[in-house]
């Protein structure tokens, strides 16, 4: 007897039902959604890296929009300091794991999703084996929500040698910096390595720097548009610019509500993604 889980009941038809079409009825009036893309989006295993204040806003906007399945993976507990701008935790669950409260919260917000939460940090080799695994899942997309720079480079490599595409998303102070890469759909563009190489040195976080809560919303709200936008394949015909998103890299002031951006090219030296990439723990 094959186990259904809790989005089949929506694809299985290739169709919405009644309930459905009435939850998620505002996103399929859109032209660029329909029914069509409400589907795709139950179809979709998205992971999110890092549960934190980009992480928690992410998973919730990506749960309740209809997304099937998540994956959510972070070693830490909330502790007091995070309630401000982390808005899924709560002084109840002070001392939790923020994987596993929030796994119960979006159960609860988004029935129709299927959530899995690892509470554990994983190496450059467990990781690309995780993202591997989900890909024969149907993993279409992986979230970098983490604040920590030789975390961000692991998740980086994984999802390049995984072939999966990655937003990557952060916050420090006032400034908030986004990019997605998929080396499938768009080669020619960079990865984060490319940006920052490994030797580069990296201090500020908002640990140490400090951060505003709204400043944390709105960084979490874009990397989730941009990833619902590339789960329904809005990229590649958005007003009639092939891949207006991948391969570019955005900075946000937030105090002057700013933002620019800049083209995301690939370094053919890249130790990454360049041709002459060398991942030593997969040879």
């Amino acid at each position: 007897m094959q186990v259904m889980n809790k989005h089949d009941a929506i694809t299985e038809c290739n169709t919405l039902n009644n309930k459905d079409f009435m939850r998620y009825s505002r996103q399929v009036l859109l032209p660029e959604v329909g029914e069509a893309g409400q589907l795709r989006l139950a179809d979709a295993h998205v992971v999110v890296i890092g549960i934190g204040g980009l992480g928690q806003l992410a998973a919730q906007y990506l749960a309740c929009a209809g997304v099937g399945e998540l994956t959510l993976i972070d070693m830490d507990k909330v502790e007091v300091s995070n309630l401000p701008r982390q808005l899924l935790f709560s002084d109840a669950d002070i001392g939790l794991n923020k994987a596993l409260v929030a796994k119960e919260r979006l159960n609860f917000l988004a029935p129709n999703c299927t959530i899995t939460a690892y509470e554990t940090s994983f190496n450059i080799k467990q990781l690309y084996g995780v993202l591997q695994k989900k890909r024969q899942g149907k993993c279409t997309l992986v979230l970098d929500c983490t604040d920590n720079f030789e975390t961000r480079q692991l998740i980086n490599r994984s999802c390049v040698e995984a072939y999966l595409p990655l937003v990557s998303a952060s916050i420090a102070a006032f400034s908030g910096q986004l990019f997605a890469v998929d080396q499938i759909s768009f080669p020619s563009s960079g990865c984060y390595h490319c940006i920052f190489p490994a030797h580069t040195r990296v201090s500020h976080s908002c640990s140490t720097q400090g951060v505003l809560g709204p400043s944390v919303g709105v960084m979490a709200s874009m990397q989730s548009l941009v990833a619902m936008q590339l789960l329904l394949g809005m990229d590649s015909r958005c007003d009639g610019a092939l891949h207006p998103l991948l391969g570019h890299f955005w900075r946000f002031d937030a105090k002057s509500l700013s933002w620019i951006s800049a083209k995301l090219t690939r370094d053919p030296y890249c130790d990454v993604c360049g041709v002459r990439k060398a991942i030593p723990y997969l040879t």
